[in-house]
Protein backbone atom coordinates (compact mmCIF):
# COMPACT_ATOMS: atom_id res chain seq x y z
CA UNK A 1 0.00 0.00 0.00
CA UNK A 2 0.78 3.74 -1.13
CA UNK A 3 1.08 6.39 1.24
CA UNK A 4 -0.83 9.32 -0.41
CA UNK A 5 -0.05 12.20 -2.78
CA UNK A 6 -1.87 15.05 -3.29
CA UNK A 7 -0.71 16.80 -6.17
CA UNK A 8 -0.96 20.64 -6.31
CA UNK A 9 -2.41 22.35 -9.09
CA UNK A 10 0.09 22.80 -12.01
CA UNK A 11 -0.80 23.96 -15.23
CA UNK A 12 0.63 22.01 -18.00
CA UNK A 13 0.43 23.03 -21.77
CA UNK A 14 -2.34 21.81 -23.67
CA UNK A 15 -1.53 19.70 -26.83
CA UNK A 16 -2.86 18.93 -29.81
CA UNK A 17 -3.90 15.54 -28.73
CA UNK A 18 -7.40 14.59 -27.97
CA UNK A 19 -8.22 13.29 -24.20
CA UNK A 20 -7.38 9.20 -24.93
CA UNK A 21 -6.96 9.42 -28.42
CA UNK A 22 -6.84 6.02 -28.75
CA UNK A 23 -6.87 2.91 -26.64
CA UNK A 24 -3.15 1.67 -25.64
CA UNK A 25 -1.49 -1.55 -26.11
CA UNK A 26 -1.55 -3.45 -23.50
CA UNK A 27 0.73 -6.37 -21.72
CA UNK A 28 -0.63 -9.65 -22.49
CA UNK A 29 -1.08 -9.81 -18.39
CA UNK A 30 -3.59 -6.46 -18.57
CA UNK A 31 -5.58 -7.68 -21.67
CA UNK A 32 -6.42 -11.46 -19.54
CA UNK A 33 -6.95 -8.97 -16.41
CA UNK A 34 -9.80 -7.28 -17.67
CA UNK A 35 -11.05 -10.62 -18.77
CA UNK A 36 -10.95 -12.16 -15.44
CA UNK A 37 -7.24 -13.35 -15.05
CA UNK A 38 -5.60 -11.04 -13.02
CA UNK A 39 -2.07 -10.75 -12.12
CA UNK A 40 -1.46 -7.28 -14.52
CA UNK A 41 1.20 -4.89 -13.73
CA UNK A 42 2.97 -7.42 -11.35
CA UNK A 43 6.73 -8.36 -11.61
CA UNK A 44 8.16 -11.02 -13.58
CA UNK A 45 10.27 -12.27 -11.25
CA UNK A 46 11.61 -10.97 -7.77
CA UNK A 47 14.46 -9.96 -6.30
CA UNK A 48 15.60 -7.30 -3.46
CA UNK A 49 16.01 -3.99 -3.60
CA UNK A 50 14.18 -0.50 -4.52
CA UNK A 51 16.34 1.53 -6.21
CA UNK A 52 15.76 2.15 -10.04
CA UNK A 53 18.43 4.62 -11.86
CA UNK A 54 19.42 4.62 -15.83
CA UNK A 55 20.51 1.12 -16.76
CA UNK A 56 19.89 -0.18 -13.14
CA UNK A 57 16.63 -1.33 -12.74
CA UNK A 58 15.36 -3.88 -9.93
CA UNK A 59 11.81 -5.81 -10.50
CA UNK A 60 10.14 -5.00 -7.58
CA UNK A 61 10.03 -1.66 -7.82
CA UNK A 62 6.78 0.43 -7.87
CA UNK A 63 4.29 -0.27 -10.62
CA UNK A 64 5.05 2.77 -12.45
CA UNK A 65 8.64 1.68 -12.30
CA UNK A 66 7.45 -1.38 -13.99
CA UNK A 67 5.47 -0.17 -16.22
CA UNK A 68 7.78 2.40 -17.94
CA UNK A 69 10.48 -0.62 -18.10
CA UNK A 70 8.22 -3.08 -19.49
CA UNK A 71 7.38 0.15 -22.40
CA UNK A 72 10.77 0.38 -23.39
CA UNK A 73 11.22 -3.31 -24.20
CA UNK A 74 10.20 -5.29 -26.89
CA UNK A 75 11.08 -8.94 -25.54
CA UNK A 76 11.23 -10.05 -22.53
CA UNK A 77 14.32 -10.29 -20.26
CA UNK A 78 15.04 -14.10 -19.69
CA UNK A 79 13.51 -15.44 -17.03
CA UNK A 80 15.71 -17.92 -15.39
CA UNK A 81 19.00 -17.49 -13.70
CA UNK A 82 20.79 -20.13 -16.70
CA UNK A 83 18.82 -18.41 -19.20
CA UNK A 84 20.92 -14.85 -18.06
CA UNK A 85 24.13 -16.43 -17.70
CA UNK A 86 23.77 -17.83 -20.97
CA UNK A 87 22.77 -14.11 -22.52
CA UNK A 88 25.71 -12.89 -20.40
CA UNK A 89 28.38 -15.39 -22.12
CA UNK A 90 27.01 -14.55 -25.37
CA UNK A 91 27.00 -10.72 -24.59
CA UNK A 92 31.21 -11.43 -24.22
CA UNK A 93 32.20 -13.67 -26.65
CA UNK A 94 31.84 -16.58 -24.43
CA UNK A 95 34.65 -15.39 -21.89
CA UNK A 96 33.90 -16.68 -18.08
CA UNK A 97 36.75 -13.84 -17.18
CA UNK A 98 34.56 -11.39 -18.52
CA UNK A 99 31.68 -12.39 -17.37
CA UNK A 100 33.22 -12.82 -13.82
CA UNK A 101 34.69 -9.63 -13.80
CA UNK A 102 31.22 -7.79 -14.55
CA UNK A 103 29.59 -10.02 -11.70
CA UNK A 104 32.60 -9.19 -9.31
CA UNK A 105 33.01 -12.85 -9.04
CA UNK A 106 36.13 -15.19 -9.32
CA UNK A 107 36.06 -16.67 -13.28
CA UNK A 108 36.29 -20.56 -11.14
CA UNK A 109 32.56 -19.50 -9.86
CA UNK A 110 31.41 -18.61 -12.88
CA UNK A 111 32.77 -21.50 -14.32
CA UNK A 112 31.11 -23.86 -12.01
CA UNK A 113 27.85 -22.43 -12.54
CA UNK A 114 27.58 -22.80 -16.17
CA UNK A 115 29.94 -25.79 -16.60
CA UNK A 116 27.79 -29.62 -18.30
CA UNK A 117 30.25 -31.41 -16.28
CA UNK A 118 28.09 -34.26 -13.70
CA UNK A 119 28.50 -33.40 -10.30
CA UNK A 120 30.75 -30.13 -11.06
CA UNK A 121 28.19 -27.83 -11.54
CA UNK A 122 26.70 -24.99 -8.95
CA UNK A 123 24.13 -23.26 -8.08
CA UNK A 124 24.56 -19.01 -7.64
CA UNK A 125 23.30 -17.97 -4.29
CA UNK A 126 20.59 -15.36 -3.79
CA UNK A 127 23.07 -12.84 -3.81
CA UNK A 128 24.17 -13.63 -7.03
CA UNK A 129 21.21 -14.83 -8.30
CA UNK A 130 20.14 -11.00 -8.08
CA UNK A 131 23.77 -9.43 -9.30
CA UNK A 132 22.52 -11.79 -12.64
CA UNK A 133 19.48 -10.42 -12.75
CA UNK A 134 20.39 -6.70 -12.35
CA UNK A 135 23.54 -6.97 -14.62
CA UNK A 136 21.14 -8.47 -17.82
CA UNK A 137 18.41 -5.54 -16.88
CA UNK A 138 21.13 -2.43 -17.17
CA UNK A 139 22.57 -4.38 -20.50
CA UNK A 140 19.14 -5.89 -22.13
CA UNK A 141 18.37 -4.15 -25.47
CA UNK A 142 19.78 -0.65 -24.73
CA UNK A 143 19.41 0.79 -28.24
CA UNK A 144 15.60 -0.37 -28.18
CA UNK A 145 15.51 1.13 -24.53
CA UNK A 146 16.70 4.40 -25.84
CA UNK A 147 15.19 4.72 -29.22
CA UNK A 148 11.60 4.41 -26.94
CA UNK A 149 12.83 6.72 -24.83
CA UNK A 150 13.37 9.41 -27.22
CA UNK A 151 10.03 8.62 -29.03
CA UNK A 152 7.81 9.11 -25.89
CA UNK A 153 9.72 12.06 -24.57
CA UNK A 154 9.00 13.82 -27.90
CA UNK A 155 5.43 12.59 -28.59
CA UNK A 156 4.26 11.69 -25.66
CA UNK A 157 2.55 8.30 -24.49
CA UNK A 158 -0.91 6.57 -23.67
CA UNK A 159 -0.82 5.97 -19.91
CA UNK A 160 -3.42 3.38 -18.46
CA UNK A 161 -3.73 2.78 -14.91
CA UNK A 162 -5.91 1.31 -12.16
CA UNK A 163 -5.89 3.39 -9.03
CA UNK A 164 -7.21 5.55 -6.31
CA UNK A 165 -8.16 8.77 -6.77
CA UNK A 166 -9.23 11.31 -4.63
CA UNK A 167 -9.77 15.24 -5.30
CA UNK A 168 -9.70 18.53 -3.09
CA UNK A 169 -11.64 21.53 -3.97
CA UNK A 170 -9.69 24.85 -3.83
CA UNK A 171 -12.87 25.56 -1.15
CA UNK A 172 -11.48 22.58 0.86
CA UNK A 173 -13.96 20.31 -0.10
CA UNK A 174 -12.99 16.73 -0.66
CA UNK A 175 -14.92 13.36 -2.58
CA UNK A 176 -13.89 10.01 -0.54
CA UNK A 177 -10.98 8.41 -2.87
CA UNK A 178 -12.57 5.61 -4.75
CA UNK A 179 -10.45 2.91 -7.67
CA UNK A 180 -10.46 3.79 -10.75
CA UNK A 181 -9.55 2.77 -14.12
CA UNK A 182 -8.35 5.73 -16.21
CA UNK A 183 -6.51 5.72 -19.73
CA UNK A 184 -4.93 9.37 -20.68
CA UNK A 185 -2.99 10.57 -23.64
CA UNK A 186 -0.14 12.70 -21.53
CA UNK A 187 2.47 14.90 -23.75
CA UNK A 188 6.18 14.25 -24.08
CA UNK A 189 6.83 17.22 -21.22
CA UNK A 190 5.43 14.30 -18.73
CA UNK A 191 7.74 11.39 -20.45
CA UNK A 192 10.71 13.37 -19.60
CA UNK A 193 10.02 14.32 -16.04
CA UNK A 194 9.40 10.70 -15.50
CA UNK A 195 13.00 9.85 -17.04
CA UNK A 196 14.52 12.53 -15.30
CA UNK A 197 13.19 11.41 -11.94
CA UNK A 198 14.48 7.73 -12.32
CA UNK A 199 17.95 9.23 -13.51
CA UNK A 200 18.40 10.73 -10.22
CA UNK A 201 16.98 7.87 -8.39
CA UNK A 202 13.33 9.31 -7.74
CA UNK A 203 11.34 6.65 -6.47
CA UNK A 204 7.81 5.92 -6.57
CA UNK A 205 5.98 8.19 -4.73
CA UNK A 206 7.65 10.74 -7.02
CA UNK A 207 6.75 9.36 -10.16
CA UNK A 208 3.14 9.39 -8.57
CA UNK A 209 3.21 13.19 -7.87
CA UNK A 210 4.62 13.78 -11.86
CA UNK A 211 1.35 11.65 -13.01
CA UNK A 212 -0.83 13.12 -10.42
CA UNK A 213 -0.14 16.77 -11.98
CA UNK A 214 -0.48 15.01 -15.29
CA UNK A 215 -3.35 13.76 -14.93
CA UNK A 216 -5.37 16.31 -12.73
CA UNK A 217 -4.61 18.89 -15.63
CA UNK A 218 -5.29 16.34 -19.30
CA UNK A 219 -8.08 14.23 -17.39
CA UNK A 220 -9.72 15.50 -14.79
CA UNK A 221 -9.82 19.28 -15.66
CA UNK A 222 -10.08 18.44 -19.26
CA UNK A 223 -7.11 20.38 -20.26
CA UNK A 224 -7.81 23.20 -18.22
CA UNK A 225 -11.38 23.70 -19.76
CA UNK A 226 -13.45 22.46 -16.16
CA UNK A 227 -13.10 22.01 -12.13
CA UNK A 228 -10.53 25.11 -11.77
CA UNK A 229 -8.12 24.28 -8.87
CA UNK A 230 -8.67 21.06 -8.52
CA UNK A 231 -6.22 19.00 -6.58
CA UNK A 232 -5.77 15.14 -7.32
CA UNK A 233 -4.46 12.25 -5.41
CA UNK A 234 -3.02 9.57 -6.96
CA UNK A 235 -2.65 6.39 -4.44
CA UNK A 236 -3.06 2.62 -4.18
CA UNK A 237 -1.52 1.94 -8.09
CA UNK A 238 -2.86 -1.79 -8.47
CA UNK A 239 -1.46 -1.23 -11.96
CA UNK A 240 0.56 0.92 -14.53
CA UNK A 241 0.84 0.59 -18.28
CA UNK A 242 2.46 2.98 -20.74
CA UNK A 243 1.64 2.80 -24.80
CA UNK A 244 4.77 4.33 -26.67
CA UNK A 245 3.98 4.99 -30.39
Amino acid sequence: MHGDVQAPLRQCSPEKHPRSPRRPVLSRRCQNQRAGAGGCGRPESTGAGSRLSAGHWRQDVGEIAQGIERALRTRPVPSSTEARLRFLLAAHQGSTRRVAAVLGVSQRTVQRWVTKRPGARRQPGPLQVRAIEETVLGRWQPRIRARRRAQAEAEGFVFHTRARFGFAAPAGSSDDPRVRWITQYLPGEVARELFAARDAGGGEQQQRVILAHALGHAYFRDGGLRAHGLGIAFTDVEFADFSIG
